[in-house]
């Protein structure tokens, strides 16, 4: 080989190298960004169970009920 063609090979391998380093990281942080979301999708289904039992049936509202006394 000539040594251009040495040169592109070395930079194309180095080029390689710092992509899959990326795609490694980018994986980690996608998988961390996944463990949080299920740990938040999990809080909010308690917390949704907790407000459920907190109020019981819901009841049917009349929005006449809820105007303000100064109308």
């Amino acid at each position: 080989m000539t040594e251009p063609t040495n040169d592109r090979l070395t930079e194309l391998e180095i080029k390689l190298s710092l992509t899959e380093d990326l795609v490694d990281e980018l994986n980690r942080t996608v998988f961390r960004q996944q463990e949080q979301l299920d740990l938040l999708q999990a809080q909010l289904q308690l917390l949704y169970k907790q407000m459920q039992s907190a109020t019981g049936p819901a009841e049917p509202r009349n929005l006449r009920d809820e105007i303000p006394p100064h109308y």
